[in-house]
């Protein structure tokens, strides 16, 4: 005898009669018959046992997917495939992708740096996004080059007698800064759609991957839009005219780099950071409540400052550069006879364009290398002094000191360091005369010095979304738990 069979036995008091039409259950076909009967069982021949069916078959019933709700399930689910939801923290590896993206802006700056103090910028007229990536390949390609060069007001007028052999190291030059553009744009774009269509960034971090983009393409058009400036023949018609690029042009086009250094890093230490303190949610916490002491407010303030004192200072340095104001006054610390030149030759005439002097002072300021050589100085020093400042209150204001984290108190040396070294290079560099060494280490320096304060700014800034994100994770753990016990 079968299970089922003895099963049904065994209910048969608790059963009414009229469900069994014989005494006896012949096995099989008896259960086969008896499955529908379930579902056929009028309301008033119902028992207590098939009561307690009924309710399950309807269910059934009711529930049974039908070919047609079966398809769009399967669409639904696709379709949440096909959508994948945001993480809440980014992957690491955009983080590290990030930081390598950062290292190429920060090499194809210092490249620049030595493009222009070779004086190769104006070497290739033309602005060739795609066909440019190509250098010249043969003797005639090369005289072809050379041609539209010779045509250039700096050749006419700085290199006359120059030879195929000097131009083409200045070509290569100025063709490896931007082909390193070209390759920063694509490593940068290409990932950074692929991370974005496979949600491996925040919505956040997705918006700011665009607008690096962007900058990265506007960046591009800056450097031809520079370049086109010192092309133009009517700039420099006056006798003793000095063919180069606008100050205004070059100081915007290594302020877009700087930005794009800064977005990228700023964002790679994001990542990394919010990933580490993750691992361990109780260490973001403690991270938090580390960095959240009152003690630490005035500090944060005064490394955001010097961020900014930073930049500006860098800034100066490009009107500097463009009007080439580091081959006047090469002394330090005295401009002449005093610390700062004479009121009339600061703010000249000659470089007011109205009647009425209404632009003298801010043409003098933006314009007169004299002006110009003076700002930087005093932006360079007052930065120095900042960052000294910030450095020992940091030390020996015993408040701030008994708080700060120990990653804190390292990255205020390590900006100090650099704060020193950077001003050492920027007066052996003005009394040099600018040697083509040591200008490029200062540029690069300037970045390095960005670069710090910003490490800075990210080691003492409160990382509140990973808190957030650290007290959730700790919150549903800690209801997992409870569920479980």
């Amino acid at each position: 005898m079968s299970f089922s069979s003895r099963f049904l036995r065994g209910a048969k008091p608790l059963l009414n009669t009229k469900l069994f039409p014989t005494r006896t259950c012949s096995g099989a076909s008896s259960l086969r018959n008896l499955s529908p009967t379930f579902s056929s069982i009028t309301a008033k021949n119902q028992t207590t046992f098939t009561r307690s069916f009924s309710p399950t078959l309807k269910t059934r019933q009711s529930t049974a997917p039908t070919l047609g709700n079966l398809a769009d399930s399967i669409t639904a689910q696709q379709a949440g495939k096909a959508t994948r939801s945001w993480p809440e923290i980014s992957d690491k590896k955009v983080g590290y992708w990030l930081m390598g993206s950062a290292t190429l802006v920060f090499g194809i700056v210092v490249l620049g740096g030595l493009t222009r103090l070779t004086e190769s910028g104006l070497s290739i007229t033309e602005w060739k996004p795609v066909t440019g990536s190509i250098p010249p390949l043969s003797h005639d390609d090369w005289m072809s080059e050379f041609n539209k060069y010779r045509d250039s007001p700096e050749y006419r007028i700085l290199n006359p007698n120059m030879t195929l052999e000097e131009f083409k190291f200045i070509y290569f030059m100025e063709w490896s800064h931007r082909l390193w553009g070209r390759a920063i744009g694509l490593s940068f774009v290409l990932p950074a759609i692929y991370f974005t269509a496979r949600r491996k960034v925040t919505p956040k971090v997705a918006l700011r991957l665009l607008g690096i983009s962007g900058m990265i393409g506007f960046q591009g058009f800056i450097g031809w839009w520079m370049v086109k400036s010192g092309l133009r023949d009517d700039l420099f018609a006056e006798p003793g005219a000095h063919p180069r690029v606008s100050q205004y042009r070059l100081t915007a086009h290594l302020g877009a780099a700087f930005t794009v250094y800064a977005a990228m890093l700023w964002s790679g230490l994001d990542i990394l950071r919010e990933n580490k303190l993750l691992a361990k949610p109780e260490l973001a916490l403690e991270s938090m409540k580390s960095l959240s002491a009152p003690q630490l407010r005035v500090f944060r303030g005064m490394v955001g400052l010097l961020v900014a004192m930073v930049f500006t200072t860098a800034m100066t340095g490009g009107l500097v550069a463009g009007l080439d104001a580091g081959l006047i006054y090469n002394e330090f610390p005295k401009m002449g006879t005093g610390y700062m030149p004479p009121k009339a030759e600061m703010f000249n005439k000659f470089y007011s364009h109205t009647d009425d002097d209404s632009d003298l002072i801010w043409r003098n300021m933006l314009e007169n290398p004299t002006t110009v050589q003076f700002q930087h100085r005093v932006m360079a020093m007052s930065t120095f002094t900042a960052i000294l400042l910030t450095f020992l209150y940091s030390r020996f204001n015993p408040k701030v000191a008994a708080v700060m984290p120990k990653g804190v108190k390292s990255g205020m040396t390590g900006v100090m360091h650099l704060a020193m070294l950077q001003v050492a290079l920027g007066i052996s560099t003005l009394i040099y005369m600018v040697p083509t060494h040591l200008a490029a280490t200062h540029q690069a320096g300037a970045l390095a010095l960005l670069t710090g304060s910003i490490v800075l700014g990210h080691k003492v800034w409160l990382p509140k979304a990973a808190a957030r994100i650290a007290a959730q994770r700790i919150q549903a753990a800690s209801q997992r738990a409870i569920k479980s016990a």
